[in-house]
């Protein structure tokens, strides 16, 4: 059971979650517009639900200070534990047009792990392209996993402001205790009449009403037919330049006898640098 259920998390570290087909908030918001939601705090309200996701944004330094900086640059380790196998990669993104790139130093687990040397993957906005070893290849797997990974490994990074798309249907589930901190809980989906999806993916978010943050998270993966909200994250914060960025996040998946109290995953961002001047040239070099 134990790697049926790792194998599971494989595949779901791939997938494009909870992305919903939407426009990137970039489209939709006028620059005044950010400015003033950063000036001024919005409220947080649990009768007013939405009003919680715009706080979440608020409290992680707000999309237009992340707009600002430009892009970004960090190394990504993604560490299975029951076999100490890993992914590690330098990941760069640019906001403003979702180019994601990703040169892995180690690939064991999602990118290519039969395959000797140094693989690259890059996002433009518009089509993904891998190399390995400097040769552009033509595998369709690996350009497939590529263009996944491109894109689910920036929409994790942008999460909090992803999570108020439009046809995000939202509703308040009370407070739950966890770990000494009582918790508002938000539960996540989406419309599919928005999105164009039968099966939406589901979130029911722990945020804390202090910080604002999402410290815990259930969610469900109905591409892999997990329809219900039972995988859980955990995520633990640094503050990098005025972001609050998910430096640790721990992923815990159940088993016949529940959640075993190692994780199953354990995903970490280090030598997180924004402001680095990337363009559609330079990103790859």
């Amino acid at each position: 059971m134990k790697t049926l259920r790792l194998q599971l998390f494989t595949v779901a570290g791939i997938l494009l979650l909870a992305s919903c087909g939407q426009k990137n908030k970039k489209v939709e918001m006028a620059p005044e517009t950010v400015v003033e939601a950063v000036e001024k705090a919005p409220i947080y309200d649990t009768n007013q639900p939405k009003t919680m996701l715009a706080a979440i944004e608020h409290a992680h330094g707000g999309w237009n200070d992340l707009w600002k900086k430009g892009d970004v640059e960090y190394t990504y380790t993604y560490h299975s534990p029951a076999n100490d196998k890993k992914d590690v990669s330098v990941e760069r993104y640019i906001f403003s047009t979702e180019a994601s790139y990703g040169k892995y130093s180690r690939h064991e687990i999602n990118v290519m792990p039969e395959t000797e040397g140094e693989v690259i993957q890059y996002f433009n906005g518009e089509e993904t392209v891998v190399l390995v070893n400097g040769e552009k290849i033509e595998d369709p797997q690996a350009n497939a996993v590529g263009d996944f990974l491109r894109k689910a490994n920036h929409f994790w990074f942008v999460m909090p402001y992803k999570l108020n798309d439009s046809g995000t249907i939202t509703t308040y589930q009370g407070q739950e205790e966890y770990n000494g901190t009582t918790y508002d809980k938000l539960h996540v989906t989406y419309d599919p009449e928005v999105t164009g999806k039968e099966q939406n993916d589901i979130y029911i978010l722990y945020i804390n009403p202090e910080t604002k943050l999402i410290n815990r998270f259930y969610f469900s993966l109905p591409f892999l037919g997990v329809n219900e909200p039972v995988i859980i994250a955990n995520y633990e914060y640094e503050n990098i330049d005025g972001q609050l960025i998910s430096s640790k996040r721990t992923y815990f998946l159940p088993g016949e006898q529940g959640y075993a109290e190692d994780p199953s995953i354990v995903q970490t961002l280090t030598n997180v640098k924004f402001g680095n001047g990337f363009t559609t040239e330079t990103i790859q070099q």
